[in-house]
């Protein structure tokens, strides 16, 4: 073979290289209700708008690494568990030039987590997904409800929403977290059946005083074999719900 086709003469300037970003769609609860991570943009394009925290990967590092340094950097946010969610390249979804995204999920716990502005933005906030900005920057409304797509149809078969709760909770507040995010209303008595024939959950001894009765806590049941597949599988076998 002629040394050009072991690749020793091989020019990488013979092709256009785009660039590569990450986008971070972070989710989580407050005040019962699903919210998401957004920073408003300091500089051009889309300065004033709000968007998805992200930004350029360096040479040396990979998507993850690039994904989390990039979400640290703009908002604080540290030390969660990211998901790849997709890839988007519409050639032009970036102004500055041909620009193709590779975006992450995560859900975190918003008490866990300090929030903080940075250089290239001047507010971050945690909006309700019901009630947005109006427009948000570059493609981000597509990505955002990508996201919020792909978080509801991962009830079906991981236990995600416990990572929205703390180590004690009651079952009421994990149907409420399904609620949220499936954005309907649940069977409440079919719901208790399936969480607790599941074999998910452990019942403790501790109990949570209110204004009504008290309320009998649980934690997740952590050494369950296969515990991370699923919760309820939803498709084959759908809870009952109620308006």
């Amino acid at each position: 073979m002629e040394p050009e086709e072991h690749g020793h003469n091989y020019d990488p300037s013979r092709y256009e290289r785009p660039s590569v970003t990450v986008d971070v769609v972070i989710f989580t609860l407050i005040d019962r209700e699903l919210h998401v991570l957004l920073v408003q943009r300091r500089r051009w394009p889309y300065e004033g708008y709000w968007a998805i925290p992200g930004g350029f990967i360096n040479m040396d590092e990979s998507l993850e690494q690039a994904a989390r340094r990039e979400l640290e950097e703009e908002t604080g946010v540290r030390d969660v568990y990211l998901e790849q969610l997709f890839t988007f390249g519409d050639v032009e979804r970036d102004p500055r030039t041909r620009v193709i995204s590779v975006a992450y999920i995560a859900v975190v716990r918003a008490e866990s987590q300090q929030v903080r502005v940075s250089d290239e933005s001047t507010d971050v906030r945690w909006f309700p997904v019901r009630t947005l900005p109006e427009q948000l920057a570059f493609d981000h409304e597509q990505i955002l409800g990508f996201a919020i797509s792909r978080l509801r149809s991962k009830l079906e078969y991981t236990t995600l929403a416990f990572q929205l709760l703390p180590e004690l909770f009651s079952i009421l507040e994990l149907k409420h977290i399904y609620e949220q995010i499936l954005g309907e209303k649940l069977d409440k008595g079919n719901f208790y059946r399936k969480i607790k024939e599941s074999g998910l959950l452990e019942e403790t001894t501790q109990i949570r005083e209110g204004r009504g009765r008290p309320t009998r806590l649980w934690r997740f049941r952590h050494n369950r074999a296969g515990d991370k597949q699923f919760v309820f599988r939803w498709r084959e076998d759908r809870l009952d719900r109620s308006g």
